[in-house]
């Protein structure tokens, strides 16, 4: 199924470079618009060195640093972090084409709601299940994980079965925003003590106290939560646990940007439950106070 190509993916990091990664080797005609050290890496090996489990080649695409690279583009996969959600949509805007798909495969809850406003069309939001990173210059590196939630459009069915194909689970959901808050609170729970200790998930909970701060953080999200009338799916009390014994080697991106000395999206994680329960009346003590500490270390 190509009639969503060409596909272009804007800001490829990690998560865009996995993606847009599997769709280029399923056969699409995919290019990825990321930082310069990645597209002169890609650019020289002639593709993205895509590394898993079983697989270790590079997956021929093409690169580039400009947003006009996303002329043409049937579908686009909006992969920025967090803080750089209106800026690159800015840029975005004047190259999309008018019957463009664009789906937001970032961190954060609100960050469709506000590309959409920079757009002025509709932004699919996008549920993110995988542990991947960049091992280098125009090197993607899968740990874990790989599936999609997405909400619902007309273009939903024709998305997933892209994916699908590509060997991308994906879960067309009308609740993708109470999924959103779901992967929040994971996010939230480890992100911010990854990123404080260096230490991946499996360490990291083995360190006495770190599972009742780890719940503190919980209950203050899931608090917010139904202050703010959020459908929260699942039990994240017994689910945010696991992920440690599923993922124990997995160093947090926020761990993983502090170590690059790169901003990290903390104010879209443990800030933004502040804020929101700064607004909704509800104490959350326990994420401010995370949220403080990586801005520290953010300093440095």
């Amino acid at each position: 199924m190509k009639e969503l190509d060409p596909i272009a993916v804007m800001g490829a990091g990690a998560v865009g470079c996995y993606y847009g990664g599997m769709l280029a080797r399923a056969g699409h005609e995919v290019t990825l618009i990321g930082r310069a050290q990645h597209v002169a890496a890609i650019g020289k090996a002639g593709g993205l060195r895509f590394e898993e489990k079983g697989f270790d080649a590079v997956v021929p695409l093409r690169a580039a640093e400009e947003a006009a690279a996303v002329r043409g583009a049937k579908l686009v996969l909006f992969t920025v972090k967090s803080g750089d959600t209106e800026s690159a949509g800015r840029a975005l805007a004047p190259r999309l084409e008018r019957d463009a798909v664009v789906l937001s495969l970032q961190n954060g809850v609100d960050n469709a709601e506000r590309l959409s406003a920079v757009l002025g069309r509709e932004v699919l939001p996008a549920g993110v299940y995988v542990a991947v990173e960049m091992a280098g210059p125009g090197h993607v590196k899968h740990h874990g994980r790989r599936e999609l939630l997405i909400g619902t459009s007309p273009e939903s069915e024709r998305i997933a079965a892209t994916f699908i194909a590509a060997g991308v689970p994906v879960e067309v959901s009308d609740n993708v925003i109470g999924a959103l808050w779901a992967k929040l609170i994971v996010n939230c729970a480890y992100n911010a003590i990854s990123a404080i200790a260096q230490l991946p998930y499996g360490r990291m909970v083995q360190v006495e106290g770190i599972p009742a701060l780890m719940q503190q953080v919980v209950d203050e999200c899931l608090a917010v939560a139904r202050a703010a009338r959020i459908a929260v799916p699942g039990d994240l009390l017994k689910a945010v646990p696991k992920i440690a014994e599923t993922m124990p080697g997995q160093f947090s991106s926020t761990a993983q940007d502090l170590a690059r000395g790169k901003p990290t999206e903390i104010e879209h994680l443990n800030g933004y439950v502040a804020k929101k329960g700064a607004a909704l009346g509800v104490p959350t003590p326990v994420n401010r106070t995370l949220l403080a500490l990586v801005k520290l270390l953010e300093k440095r």
